[in-house]
This record gives C-alpha cells, sequence and structure tokens, in this order.
C-alpha cells in the first residue's frame, strides 16, 4: 500500500469515527445510566430480563435502583415493605449487572421525601420521634398549595437517634447489592430548620442540609463507599428563575460550597435543557444530567453534555460525567409502557420515559 494511499485510508477511517461520535456521544460518556424503582419481588425475572436484553446492549453501565423500604431488612424489619424483595432477589439483580459490567447503586430517600400526599413512609411512620415537624397533620384529602406549606415530611438531621437508624439501613442494603455507592436522594427537601423543632429552629438552612450530606458522606467513605445525591437543593432557584422544585427557595443552596466534592451528583430538568452542570462541574463536582421523559429535551442534554465535555479544560472535563436517564414510576408500569402492553393511549406517546430511553440510548 502506497503511503498515499494509507493516509487517505487512515483519514476515512478516522472521519467515520468522529462521524459515529458525533452521531452517538452518549456512547463516549464515563456514566450512562438508569435510575428507576426496584422492581417488586413478582417481577425480579422480568427485570432481570430488561437488564439483559435492553439495558447491556445499550452500553449502560450505571443502574439506580430506588429501594426505600422495599426490601426485608434484617437490622430493622419494622421498616419492611409488605412483599419486600428478599436477599435472593436482589443477588439475582446484582448478577445480571455484574454480567454486563453494569455499577448497581442502591437508593434510599434521605431527609426529605419521608411521605407523599397523604400518606407517611415507614421510617416516620414506625419512629414518628424523628418528624422535623410533628406539628404538620396529614391531611384527608392532600391538595397543593396549602397552608402548612406540605409537600413531603422530612426527618430531622439533629435528631440524636436518626442516624444510627439511617446507617444501619444504608450499610445492609449497599452490602446486599454488594454496591461501591450509595444515593441517598436528597431532593426537594421543603421542610428544614423548621422554627418549631426544638433541635433545628433557627439553624442556617444550609448548614443544616450541608452537615446531613456531610455525616452520610463520611459514613460512606469510611467503607469505601460513595455518596450520590440529586443536585436541586444545591441550585439557587428564586434569582435564577430555576423554581421551587428544580432548585431551592429556602437558601439551601450555599451548602454547595460547604459539602465534600467527591459526592456524586445528580443534576435533573425536565422541561427544559438547563445547563446547571455547569456550575456543579466549575465548583469541583462531578456530575450527570439526568432527563426524564421529553425526549426533545433529553437530546438537547446529551448534546450539551458533549459540547461540556468537548469545550471543557483538561481540568474540569472528567467532571462532566453523562446523562441518567430517570424514570418516575414503579418498574412495572415501566415495562409494560416499554413493550407496548398498556392499552391506553400512553403506550406509544412521543414524550414518555421509555421512547426518551430509546431516543437517547440507542443499541
Amino acid at each position: 500500500m502506497t503511503l498515499q494511499r494509507f493516509t487517505i485510508l487512515a483519514l476515512l477511517m478516522l472521519l467515520a469515527n468522529l462521524h459515529t461520535v458525533a452521531q452517538k456521544p452518549l456512547a463516549t460518556f464515563p456514566t450512562r445510566g438508569f435510575c428507576i424503582a426496584a422492581p417488586k419481588a413478582a417481577n425480579v425475572d422480568a427485570f432481570v430480563k430488561f437488564i439483559n436484553e435492553e439495558l447491556a446492549p445499550r452500553q449502560v453501565n450505571v443502574l439506580i435502583l430506588r429501594v426505600d423500604f422495599n426490601y426485608q431488612f434484617e437490622q430493622h424489619p419494622e421498616l419492611r415493605d409488605s412483599a419486600a424483595l428478599s436477599k435472593a432477589d436482589v443477588k439475582k439483580l446484582v448478577k445480571a449487572s455484574k454480567d454486563h459490567g453494569i455499577r448497581l447503586i442502591p437508593q434510599i430517600n434521605l431527609l426529605g421525601h419521608q411521605s407523599w400526599a397523604g400518606t407517611v413512609y415507614n421510617l416516620l411512620r414506625v419512629y414518628p420521634q424523628f418528624d422535623e415537624t410533628p406539628h404538620v397533620k396529614m391531611p384527608a384529602k392532600y391538595a397543593w398549595p396549602n397552608a402548612d406549606g406540605l409537600y413531603c415530611k422530612s426527618y430531622c438531621p439533629l435528631h440524636p437517634d436518626v442516624h444510627a437508624v439511617v446507617f444501619s439501613m444504608m450499610d445492609e442494603i449497599c452490602d446486599a447489592f454488594e454496591s461501591t455507592a450509595f444515593h441517598a436522594g436528597m431532593d426537594e427537601v421543603f421542610y428544614l430548620g423548621d422554627d418549631k423543632c426544638p433541635r433545628c429552629g433557627g439553624r442556617d438552612k444550609a448548614e443544616l442540609y450541608a452537615g446531613e450530606v456531610r455525616t452520610l458522606r463520611d459514613h460512606l467513605h469510611e467503607k469505601n463507599r460513595e455518596l450520590w445525591i440529586w443536585g436541586d437543593r444545591l441550585l439557587e432557584g428564586k434569582i435564577t428563575g430555576l423554581g421551587m422544585w428544580e432548585a431551592s427557595h429556602n437558601n439551601t443552596h450555599r451548602a454547595i460550597d460547604l459539602i465534600p466534592k467527591d459526592v456524586m451528583i445528580c443534576d435533573w430538568h425536565y422541561e427544559r435543557p438547563d445547563k446547571t452542570a455547569v456550575i456543579f462541574a466549575n465548583k469541583g463536582f462531578k456530575v450527570a444530567t439526568c432527563p426524564w421523559r421529553n425526549t426533545t429535551v433529553g437530546a438537547a442534554q446529551v448534546a450539551d453534555m458533549a459540547a461540556f465535555r468537548r469545550d471543557a479544560t483538561p481540568e474540569v472535563k472528567e467532571n462532566y460525567q453523562g446523562i441518567i436517564q430517570t424514570v418516575w414510576s414503579d418498574a412495572e408500569s415501566f415495562l409494560k409502557g416499554y413493550y407496548a402492553k398498556k392499552d391506553d393511549a400512553k403506550a406509544n406517546a412521543e414524550n414518555t420515559p421509555w421512547n426518551c430511553f430509546r431516543t437517547l440510548f440507542a443499541k
């Protein structure tokens, strides 16, 4: 082969490579994630099939399962959901993930999201003394907005007994999932530093939030595990116009400068491709952008992440970790929609989490 022909061939191969990267930038990201509620015990085998046949061929390498109380805790059996996952169920999920090099990360919502609508979840139901706002009673019929500003209950991060329970749950779930990381949620915390709380009242909310992040992170760090959290409470919501859901209206945003830089940030925006990953990356955090069901927004977020990585300085580039597709339903409903087993028109709608997933994660 002449030098000229070799040079032309090499150039063509390089162009083909660049075309592939341009067409599928997500494939080049360090983190290619999927986040969903852990399946119920009866549907573990169906979800293992989904891991084998759908996640693995798409090179998904991080699977976050929102477990919460859907596990047969041995140290605190009083916190189990009914028909919760057994250790044998979890090991099926662990094996399927390991077989395909997928990092499996369990999540339990900590601090906030201790209730939903009119239901108090297991931690505060069993241990009501941990409630940050015991004076706020659960309504017979939930509506938003409401006079109490009730979205979800929180536990008091300064209660002297709360972390003994929380740490036990974290350790047991991480051991069961053989995980090197734990996702603590920590999103949409509206109740924090309540004036009527005898421990938290009058304290700086940013310091309270940062203190809980540090407490959880330090415990995990002792066991060589990472802490992952949603990023919304670390963003300012009023001046930026991001609002009280995707960012903070109660001054927790200053905690971004008070927490360790090895906390992994999952930066979610579902209706607009807000470019807040830049804030986290330039602060020294590793960050992944998290779409949900809007395919146009999700595609823009993939393109943005590719551009961030391309244009960043060498010192910051690897802070832009990638994309994590989120699903905010139970696993069973998602699989029905994904495999078009739903009878309603939603199954074939463009803006569904399964269509967003298919659009962003090509096989």
